[in-house]
């Protein structure tokens, strides 16, 4: 995975990504993808990352994340 995670940083270098967007875009697939492994449930997201329910409820409504109501 450390490999995979190398070639991915230096493809958004050559590709002149700035490290704001590289965060937001990494940002915003990690909890989307945690959401979708949750079936949209935000605690269940929040437990499997280890963040606050809070913290991810605040980061889906600023990316526009779908959660299960």
């Amino acid at each position: 995975m450390r490999e995979q995670l190398e070639t991915l940083v230096a493809q958004m270098i050559d590709r002149g990504l700035l490290y704001d967007d590289a965060h937001s875009a990494f940002e915003k697939a990690f909890y989307a993808r945690a959401l979708a492994q949750a079936e949209g449930n935000i605690v269940k997201a929040a437990a499997l990352i280890g963040v606050h329910r809070n913290t991810l409820s605040r980061k889906a409504v600023h990316y526009r994340l779908r959660v299960r109501a």
